[in-house]
């Protein structure tokens, strides 16, 4: 195959997973919590394609196979929008709350609405337990979250409310390779390593903000520039193609 054809193949390949990432970014703009991915390019391998009689080795001609494309994610944190919705909850600062799946393995999510379960457990809107546990009393009438993260509850006969449990906040080293699992969920990975936790407010932690959302890190003037770039980039990788094939044409009309 022509060396061009295979190059601008890769550029094509990458510059859609440029596209379907600002799509997708886009259309979450107004997911509470969502976290913009962006696609980071790489150059592939190079090889040697000629080398002058003699000549040593850092003469050499280097050609470069392509491109490709990984996508990563980045955890600014969004605006926080009041709701004054009790079971809303937010982070300020750095910090993930995390959440057992319903095969009993642990993610981690920025926050967002809450819910108490059927089991009486605190619990995110999707129904993933909160971990640590925070069991509700079922006569409870109000629940308050503290910055700090406590959980107090209070019931209708008593005048002050008491601690069911504390929400706690796990950090990561690299979280931008943290693997996104839907409904604002993530894993830990080997490349964002393994999970720091703390209590909110302390050694770097972000604290809890209730009746708040945190918006989307989505900014929509940013990701036009990027659509754009990346139509502008995908064109010009077509017009390669569409080169190297007329000048594989007039090749082979010279046998004729």
């Amino acid at each position: 195959m022509n060396d061009s054809l295979h190059i601008a193949a890769t550029s094509l390949q990458a510059q859609q997973l440029n596209v379907d990432t600002v799509a997708n970014n886009l259309a979450n703009m107004s997911t509470s919590g969502f976290k913009k991915a962006r696609v980071s390019f790489q150059d592939l391998m190079y090889r040697e394609v000629a080398r002058a009689a003699g000549a040593p080795t850092a003469d050499a001609t280097k050609l470069g196979s392509g491109v490709t494309g990984t996508t990563l994610r980045a955890f600014s944190t969004g605006e926080l929008k009041k709701t004054d919705e009790p079971l809303d909850i937010a982070i300020r600062g750095d910090g993930f709350i995390e959440v057992v799946m319903p095969d009993g393995t642990a993610a981690y999510t920025r926050g967002g609405t809450l819910q108490v379960n059927r089991d009486g457990m605190l619990a995110t809107l999707q129904g993933y337990a909160l971990k640590p546990s925070i069991q509700v009393p079922p006569d409870a009438k109000e629940l308050l979250v503290a910055a700090d993260g406590r959980v107090l509850a209070r019931a209708a006969n008593q005048r002050e409310a008491l601690e069911v449990g504390r929400i706690e906040l796990s950090r990561f080293t690299n979280p931008g390779a943290m693997a996104p699992v839907g409904d604002n969920v993530f894993r830990a990975t080997e490349a964002s390593g393994e999970p720091r936790n703390s209590r909110a407010g302390e050694d770097g932690a972000g604290s809890l903000a209730q009746g708040f959302l945190e918006t989307s890190n989505v900014k929509l003037v940013e990701e036009m520039v990027e659509l754009m770039i990346a139509q502008r980039a995908y064109e010009v990788s077509a017009k390669v193609i569409q080169a190297s094939d007329e000048m594989m044409s007039l090749t082979n009309g010279l046998r004729r």
